[in-house]
């Protein structure tokens, strides 16, 4: 293979990759897959899976190109599937749509396909090209491939804080500790999200929302959880109100459940109410928690505070990256910390991250980091 078609192809699978963005907090619990269609050094389609997971990338990609597939090179971030669901397998529309070639950034860990794709299109005859920007499609997939392999959704914890780590004043004054350009990338980092989690002190304090409430983007507004082990959560607040119009998840503890007549209030009002059983500190467990929204499909979380349930998720080691949004104000420690106790008395114990990069955003910095164990 020559220079020239590794560049080529690098050059196309970035762009399937930047498709693939588009659809990131829409698609679950299918992955978030980008295809570009390229006939003689052109690209004739192009396409990324729609809200709900379907329909698929290449789908969506064959429909712009039409006749001019035959004989086509397609990239696509993840393999194409092999098994029949509500749409024919995507491998055997590419087959029917007579391409010559296709290149893959990866396989896909599901079982129904797992190698089954690649299989059926190479038995087809066609040149297959499998790992070609594999690290930035596996980013891109990362909530998926999570799911598949570790039964739980990525986890991305997104603290505002002053440049002393503190959330609010000890008054508890809080808003606002960044400015209107940090607040807007907050609210894009919750658009791409499957779903986004508060602990009920932060609820029952803030109030908050939980929406996404960029201009036109409202619709992409994640599916709000709440872990309120003692069903506190007022049938007057924001997250009760708007549950029939944005989704809302409470996990509370088994015994609380037996107050059935809370439980079906919050039902009436559309907020959907899990059983979950106190951890052996007495806290709701998260690990089976975040085994829970696996199950019911949830590919990425984002955790939005407060302290106390940042700190049992990384105590936890389930926390896979970090957005930090950073302003340059100082409160002291009298200020409410980002992240609670976490119990750490030796350095070599200290919760290690990587740097993936730091910018600026208005007046504030966002830094993102991933952990290293």
């Amino acid at each position: 293979m020559t220079l020239t078609i590794i560049n080529a192809d690098k050059a196309h699978m970035r762009t399937a990759i930047n498709l693939a963005q588009r659809g990131l907090g829409q698609t679950w619990p299918n992955p978030s897959v980008g295809c570009v269609i390229v006939l003689d050094d052109i690209v004739v389609g192009r396409g990324w899976t729609q809200q709900g997971g379907r329909p698929h990338a290449e789908t969506v990609a064959l429909g712009q190109s039409g006749d001019a597939a035959r004989g086509a090179t397609v990239y696509v971030t993840l393999e194409p599937c092999s098994h029949d669901g509500l749409t024919e397998p995507c491998a055997k529309a590419l087959i029917d749509a007579g391409v010559a070639r296709v290149v893959v950034g990866l396989e896909d860990p599901d079982p129904r396909v797992n190698g089954r794709g690649i299989k059926m299109l190479r038995d087809a005859g066609i040149n297959v090209n499998v790992g070609v920007c594999a690290s930035e499609a596996e980013r891109v997939t990362s909530g998926f491939l999570k799911r598949n392999t570790d039964d739980r959704p990525l986890i991305t914890l997104k603290l505002a804080t002053t440049l002393d780590g503190r959330i609010a004043t000890k008054s508890g004054d809080s808003k606002w500790i960044t400015g209107d350009a940090a607040r807007r990338s907050g609210h894009m980092l919750r658009a791409n999200h499957d779903a986004i989690l508060v602990g009920s002190l932060t609820a029952l304090k803030d109030d908050p929302s939980l929406t996404c409430r960029l201009p036109g983007m409202f619709n992409r507004s994640p599916l709000r959880i709440v872990v309120d082990g003692r069903m506190r959560l007022p049938l007057t607040h924001n997250l009760v109100v708007g549950a029939p119009e944005i989704p809302t998840w409470l996990f509370t503890f088994s015994e609380t459940c037996q107050n059935s007549g809370r439980r079906r209030a919050y039902q009436e009002a559309g907020v959907k109410v899990f059983d979950i059983n106190p951890d052996e500190n007495g806290y709701p467990d998260l690990k089976v928690l975040v085994g829970v929204l696996a199950e019911k499909g949830i590919t990425r979380l984002l955790i939005e505070g407060g302290g106390i349930i940042a700190s049992a998720f990384l105590k936890l080691g389930l926390i896979d990256e970090v957005f930090w949004y950073r302003s340059a104000k100082i409160i002291g420690n009298e200020g409410l910390p980002a992240i609670a106790g976490m119990g750490i008395e030796r350095l070599q114990d200290a919760i290690n991250m990587k740097t993936h990069y730091v910018e600026r955003v208005g007046d504030d910095f966002v830094e993102q980091y991933s952990l290293t164990g």
